[in-house]
């Protein structure tokens, strides 16, 4: 089996992620103005726990193999591109919601400034993944044994800090899960592939966790709102964190089941394309919920679903229209002047001798 074959599970759980992240954004988008819940909102519940920490967790499970190189090339690959394309989408999602559609030049001139330190909207995910980066490479360049980065940052996710720089915030919450994908890869990757050699047994125990999840999560009183979620005993610091790690490792041994199945192709190249996803669909989202309200479809079920799937194929068509054009690739490609000068991909890329071992 070659290593594409082997790792489409990883684009399979990206493709899981990516769908929850936008399905819990229409849910509560739509929730939000019909004041009422609906399917998606008891998925997306139930989810809670492990939705975002299983895309942080992914996110790391390929760092060991770059965390080694200098920092020019590490910061290019692991820091630049992810400020690249938060700085750019930010700037179109500011521009285009304060200072066009509200006509609020100062409003606008004052968000874009602010959005350099603090994250914007749901771009902070990626706005996060280049500062987590920067921090992982730190303790590995300073030999920070794992088990304490994992020790400190595991409690500062269970003390669920709160403070006014949302950066702040977002890092103690999830800088943990990240961690664990890069120092504990070679432990998920053993697992999933435990999992694969025995189907049933994998399947069995994937029902068990479900049903424990739904359990922890809905009771004793643990309930939707129309933009929130709350939860029952999953709540509890110690046993969120406890579900949010154990909920990522099922994704990935149920996407790794799941990508077997013969006609899963789509999900590993939604996977693929996660970023594409992630940074268009709130555009998609509010034009498609306000468009199908307007024309009476005000079932929170169903225009749940609609703004979900319109969501994800906005961004992947307009994907595709500009592969076919060749125009806009800049929307999802990094250019060779967005990258450090002397890195794979500049302007002059020039050879960078490897570390010493």
């Amino acid at each position: 089996m070659t290593d594409r074959r082997r790792y489409d599970w990883v684009d399979a759980a990206k493709g899981i992620s990516i769908i929850l992240v936008v399905m819990m954004y229409s849910a509560h988008n739509v929730g939000k103005y019909t004041g009422d819940i609906g399917i998606l909102h008891y998925v997306i519940g139930f989810a809670t726990p492990f939705r975002m920490p299983e895309f942080f967790l992914i996110s790391g499970l390929f760092l060991s193999q770059v965390i080694g190189r200098d920092w020019l090339r590490y910061g290019d690959r692991r820091v630049l591109h992810y400020f690249y394309f938060y700085a750019l989408w930010a700037a179109i999602s500011i521009v285009l919601k304060v200072g066009i559609a509200s006509g609020d030049i100062g409003g606008m001139l004052s968000d874009l400034a602010l959005a350099l330190v603090q994250p914007y909207g749901v771009l902070w995910f990626i706005y996060m993944l280049g500062v987590f980066s920067v921090v992982a490479k730190l303790a590995w360049q300073y030999r920070v044994p794992h088990w304490a980065v994992i020790t400190a940052s595991a409690l500062l996710q269970m003390a669920q800090i709160e403070v006014a720089s949302y950066a702040v915030t977002q890092f103690c919450a999830y800088f943990v899960f990240f961690y664990i994908g890069y120092a504990a890869s070679p432990l998920v990757f053993r697992l999933v592939e435990a999992a694969v050699a025995r189907p049933a047994l994998a399947t069995a125990g994937l029902v068990a966790w479900a049903l424990a999840e739904a359990l922890l999560v809905f009771l004793p009183d643990g309930m939707p709102e129309p933009t929130a979620m709350q939860m029952g005993y999953a709540a509890f610091p110690p046993l969120h964190f406890a579900l949010a790690v154990l909920g990522a490792l099922a994704l990935c041994i149920g996407s790794a089941l799941l990508i077997r199945i013969r006609g899963m192709g789509w999900l590993r190249w939604i996977g693929e394309h996660s970023l594409v996803i992630y940074l268009a669909f709130t555009l998609p989202m509010s034009a498609i919920r306000i468009i199908a309200m307007k024309t009476g479809f005000t079932d929170t079920s169903l225009l749940s679903c609609m703004v979900l799937v319109g969501s994800i194929l906005a961004p992947v068509a307009l994907y595709l229209i500009i592969q076919r054009v060749g125009y806009g690739r800049f929307l999802f490609e990094r250019p060779a002047w967005a990258h450090l000068p002397g890195t794979p991909g500049s302007n002059n890329p020039r050879p960078i001798p490897a570390p010493a071992e």
